[in-house]
């Protein structure tokens, strides 16, 4: 096969990831992402400020919008799960024809599959936030006005999640978090500018919190074209309408169980919200302040997730499982103790960064309560979410799910409701079981990657000539 245009670089960064070292390599792709988060964190919490200085309410308005926008997102989602099975295992594989072909399928069928539920969103949400999650009315024009906007977002982030895929399922990295630092920059600067009305312009509160990551979405989108472009032009993505039945069960076959845990985990938090917002708006609003504080201890961990995917799905797709399970058991350790570090340090300065964003006593001192209770859950959480990482890139996410739909639906739900509603123990029920939910879920995730039966490729490649032909390998239902 003749050498494509930007083939070399291509190879040169498999070739790292297959036989580099686990953890220099997983640091390799992992950091600039990694510093994106860190960069995102520091959005999240500059944003939080200008709403609370706005409002301190308002601070509490993300967080409602977050478990619906997420039920409306899950199909995405779960197609770039699928994604990042199949084209980083092509790309372990080398089969980069097929590559060119797979990778506007998945975003044709992600981008139609965005405007249609966000248009849904944005027509569902005043009976979802009034009858479902049930917003107190103290910040419900808020949510409306923030949730408008947001399905916008979230239409754009349907066209960003493909290209984000593809790249990470390449090993390209660090361009990609530079224009994501390059988007939210522009964020973190406009943010206090929109959302207080400061110098000449508006006072427009939560629509301008939202309006900046509208902004942060255009930006990175084209930068994401312009790279594809510039380093991959023999990719020529665009809308490929060619789905066969073949390519179908296999991406539901992946798809489907991340789909049905994306959408009943985001079921889940919308019920969550629902009995917090029972307790009254001083719980709710500790409860977003305290995940709010919670991402200054896990910043390091989203970073690093892409990374477990890639590397886990090029070894198998380059048949070497040993590696693949080693990097799930690696990768899972280390972040795991990264997250234990800034658990701790948030625990000794939890007072003072509660303190930033509210002065209500009340709120300050349940605020303190959340993160006294859930940070000790916080590293198994990683280990969580570090096992679901490796389902996707693996292609197996039968277990993730029904790991995840444990956790969430039968320990922090319904042990919520029962200790908080049932029991009458208020607010502090429902902390407990969000920290036992992450306990019990870390460590059944735990023993499901030493086991190792997941460590199986999901796709294969055939050459015939100058031709090649991808396909199940197996089973096409993940284990």
């Amino acid at each position: 096969m003749s050498k494509l245009p930007g083939q070399a670089r291509l190879d040169s960064y498999r070739e790292r990831i297959l036989n580099g070292p686990v953890l220099r390599t997983l640091l390799w792709l992992g950091l600039p992402p990694m510093v994106v988060q860190l960069v995102h964190v520091a959005y999240g919490v500059a944003d939080s400020l200008w709403l609370s200085m706005y409002d301190e309410k308002a601070i509490a308005v993300p967080r409602q919008v977050f478990p619906v926008l997420m039920l409306f997102s899950a199909a995405v989602n779960a197609l770039s799960a699928a994604g990042s099975a199949v084209l980083s295992q092509l790309v372990g594989a080398r089969a980069y024809d097929v590559v060119r072909v797979e990778a506007s399928r998945f975003f044709t069928a992600s981008l139609a599959l965005g405007v249609s539920l966000s248009t849904a969103f944005f027509l569902l949400r005043p009976l979802i936030f009034q009858h479902v999650v049930m917003t107190p009315r103290e910040i419900f024009d808020y949510v409306m006005l923030y949730s408008a906007v947001m399905s916008l977002d979230s239409a754009l982030m349907a066209a960003v999640t493909p290209l984000s895929t593809l790249l990470n399922s390449f090993g390209e990295t660090r361009a990609p978090s530079a224009i994501n630092v390059l988007a939210l920059t522009v964020n973190i600067v406009l943010d206090p500018f929109l959302v207080l009305g400061i110098g000449p312009f508006p006072r427009l509160g939560v629509v301008g919190a939202s309006a900046t990551d509208v902004l942060g979405k255009v930006i990175t989108l084209l930068g994401y074209h312009l790279l594809l472009r510039r380093r991959f032009g023999w990719l020529k993505l665009g809308f490929d309408l060619s789905f066969t039945a073949e390519w179908v069960r296999l991406v539901l076959g992946i798809s489907s169980p991340v789909f049905v845990m994306m959408s009943t985990n985001s079921l889940a938090f919308m019920l969550q919200q629902r009995i917090v917002n029972m307790l009254g708006v001083v719980v709710a609003t500790a409860y977003s302040i305290g995940f709010v504080v919670l991402d200054i201890a896990d910043g390091m961990l989203w970073g690093l997730l892409g990374a477990i995917s890639t590397m886990v799905g090029q070894s198998l797709g380059a048949g070497d499982a040993r590696r693949a399970r080693e990097v799930a058991l690696k990768a899972s350790a280390f972040i795991a103790a990264a997250v234990a570090a800034g658990a701790a340090f948030v625990y000794v300065f939890r007072v003072q960064l509660v303190r930033v964003f509210a002065s209500s006593p009340e709120v300050v001192e349940e605020s303190v309560r959340f993160l006294e209770t859930i940070l000790v859950g916080l590293p198994f959480f990683a280990i969580f979410m570090a096992g679901n990482s490796a389902g996707r890139g693996s292609g197996h996410t039968l277990v993730p799910t029904v790991i995840g739909m444990v956790r969430l639906w039968l320990i922090r739900v319904a042990g919520s409701y029962l200790l908080a509603i049932q029991l009458g123990m208020g607010s502090l029920g429902v902390w407990l079981a969000i920290m036992a939910s992450n306990i019990i879920g870390g460590g059944f995730m735990l023993a499901w990657i030493a086991k190792g039966d997941w460590a199986r490729p999901v796709v294969s490649k055939v050459v015939k000539g100058s031709g090649a032909r991808w396909g199940a390998t197996g089973t096409s239902t993940p284990s």
